[in-house]
């Protein structure tokens, strides 16, 4: 089949197929990523490849990459900012083009007006070791003009993992028979050679670079043996540092044929007294509907909010149907709700992260700031 008659559409059976395993099923470090897509989708190979390949060229996929669990290797924030109304979409444009350290950025707002509405910049910044993420964004706060700034770094980890497609259509309330797991956030120590395979680990993957093969170029680009380049990377994963191999879908904007993988990106906040935290974040991650779901602490400023998650769907009814259901079952559950909101996404864009000590430092010196000043 020539590459113009390949489908594209991520509706498309053998597509949807496929990207119900990859968007986020591959967990972990994997030695042949793409032969356990083929395996679990129970799709021969070359029609993975074939098929990731063009999605990608069409941008129905955004990226194809292996994630990190960023926050064990840099002090990381989702951080909402107060910005003039007037100044918010320049403080957009600069955060996602000019902060290599801001990975989402979107703006967000509410269907009436409640506490933290005039929060309408929200971005997730990654600082690395050893600097400070509260100078980072004191920073950043001059360049746009931000008049206050909530810093609400994740506590606990109850759910990670956007696989879209095999959340269209799902019913509210569907959920997993046990818990979530808690994953508690560490930072973790690298050294030189670990960086630096991390560094070709994590790179994005371009379309001819989707082969079987997927790893042999990425360790000569790291400039190690190939079985050298498994074995630390591994190791990463043992350490919990690697998170999934993932094609990501582009879900905010239309596709080139008009479709939209989703219509309404959801925040929602959850309240419940102190020490239910875990118990609270715990049930929220069972549901499916999640594909993020954390233990942050909102201040005063977010009525004292310490649960957060994000749904996706193309229904706004929908979306609410979902959010409803989980409020139900924690009710069951016996978790009083003190106070709850959904700031609705807006504008949005998505970048990985950079991570690395020595590309801080080379754009500290980039914007005239001596890096020493920003350690913490």
């Amino acid at each position: 089949m020539s590459l113009t008659m390949v489908p594209t559409n991520f509706s498309d059976p053998l597509n949807a197929k496929i990207l119900a395993i990859s968007e986020d099923r591959v967990q972990g470090f994997q030695r042949d990523p793409l032969g356990e897509i083929s395996r679990l989708s129970e799709v021969e190979l070359p029609l993975v490849i074939e098929r990731i390949q063009a999605m990608l060229r069409a941008g129905t996929i955004r990226r194809v990459r292996q994630t990190l669990l960023a926050t064990n290797l840099a002090q990381g924030s989702l951080v909402a900012w107060q910005v003039p109304q007037d100044k918010l979409d320049t403080a957009f444009d600069y955060l996602f083009q000019q902060d290599p350290f801001s990975g989402h950025v979107v703006t967000r707002s509410t269907d009436t007006v409640s506490t933290g509405s005039n929060y309408k910049l929200w971005t997730t910044v990654k600082v690395p070791q050893g600097y400070s993420i509260q100078k980072h964004c004191e920073y950043l706060a001059r360049q746009i003009d931000a008049s206050h700034f909530r810093l609400m770094p994740a506590k606990r980890l109850f759910a990670l993992g956007v696989g879209h497609t095999r959340r269209r259509g799902m019913e509210p309330g569907s959920r997993s028979e046990e818990l979530a797991e808690a994953t508690e956030v560490a930072i973790a120590t690298l050294n030189e050679l670990e960086w630096r395979i991390l560094a070709a680990i994590k790179r994005e993957f371009e379309p001819d670079e989707i082969i079987s093969e997927i790893w042999k170029a990425r360790a000569a680009e790291a400039g190690v043996p190939l079985q050298t380049f498994y074995e630390v990377a591994e190791d990463l994963d043992r350490r919990k540092i690697i998170g999934r191999f993932s094609t990501f879908l582009e879900h905010v904007k239309p596709l080139k044929d008009g479709e939209r993988v989703t219509r309404f990106n959801a925040l929602f906040h959850w309240a419940v007294p102190p020490g239910r935290e875990m118990d609270a974040g715990r049930e929220v991650g069972r549901h499916h509907i999640m594909t993020h779901a954390y233990w942050r602490e909102g201040g005063p400023e977010f009525h004292n909010v310490n649960v957060m998650g994000v749904a996706h769907g193309t229904d706004k009814t929908l979306v609410l149907a979902h959010k409803a259901a989980i409020d139900q079952h924690l009710v069951e559950a016996g978790i009083p709700v003190l106070y709850t909101n959904v700031f609705w996404g807006g504008r949005s864009e998505i970048k990985p992260s950079e991570i690395s000590p020595l590309a801080y430092r080379d754009w500290c010196k980039s914007v005239g700031i001596d890096p020493d000043a920003m350690r913490e």
